[in-house]
């Protein structure tokens, strides 16, 4: 350990999904020491219905207990860290935490390199922030293709991002997409970091808007995404958010057990 490095909280048991006990403040200060530290890993930002993709999809499950950090994109888990005894652990939402983080980046010099999105949102995103936080250091963009990258593809990537070597990668393809890219990716990108926000490349260029934060801390950040998009996001909430509060009660009462192996 470097004499920067920090030690990684614990991990809260949610359904078998290992989910760090920290809050945004302590998230953005784990990414900064890996940085400066040159520790490689992905973050992953989880919420309830990665938790349940988890339940179906046990790689899925093993590349979020193998992250250098899963922060807690919700308040449901944060509500479980507080029955574990973690009172300390709060949200950490994906808009929130690339914001943060920019805004360090901006004083610190720390370089980021925008991954995702539909065509033109890595663009405007990197305009927005570097707009929003005058300093910060954007040194490239990307659009994928919505389908898996080719061959030649993604030796272009691998070639631009050895090139630029961005201190953090923020990807935003969404859930479980994107957790998946991360694992398949970390060894062959060139990026210490890479974080996967979903969601937040739209929202800080407008194209959805983000939920107020009194909203987020009463648990119904997931009601202002639907009333925006009802006729996508329906199903996702009717299979995950029931399954979700049945089973969480089953684990607290102790009547399942979840294991946090990643075997």
């Amino acid at each position: 350990m470097t004499a920067y490095e920090l030690p990684i909280p614990r991990r809260v048991n949610v359904l078998g999904v290992g989910i760090h006990s920290l809050n945004l403040q302590s998230a953005v200060e784990l990414m900064e020491s890996a940085v400066v530290s040159r520790r490689r890993g992905y973050v992953c930002v989880t919420d309830v219905r990665a938790v349940i993709e988890a339940q179906d999809n046990l790689i899925y499950r093993k590349i979020l207990n193998s992250s250098f950090l899963t922060v807690p994109d919700g308040r449901p888990a944060v509500w479980v860290g507080w029955t574990q005894g973690c009172d300390r652990m709060d949200q950490v939402a994906g808009p929130d935490l690339i914001l943060q983080f920019c805004q360090l980046s901006s004083q610190k010099g720390y370089s980021q390199f925008f991954f995702g999105g539909a065509p033109g949102v890595a663009e405007q995103l990197r305009d927005a922030l570097t707009q929003r936080y005058p300093g910060l250091k954007v040194v490239g963009t990307y659009t994928p293709p919505f389908r898996p990258l080719s061959g030649p593809e993604e030796s272009d990537v691998c070639e631009l991002l050895a090139r630029l070597k961005p201190d953090v990668t923020w990807i935003g393809l969404g859930a479980p997409k994107q957790e998946l890219f991360m694992a398949q990716h970390l060894k062959r990108f060139d990026t210490t970091l890479m974080v996967g926000v979903g969601a937040a490349f739209d929202m800080h260029t407008g194209r959805i808007s983000d939920a107020p934060q009194w909203v987020k801390r009463a648990g119904f950040a997931w009601l202002h995404r639907f009333v925006q998009e009802p006729k996508r996001l329906w199903k996702r909430y009717l299979k995950s958010h029931p399954r979700f509060v049945w089973a969480i009660t089953f684990q607290l009462l102790g009547l399942k057990k979840y294991n946090l192996s990643i075997s």
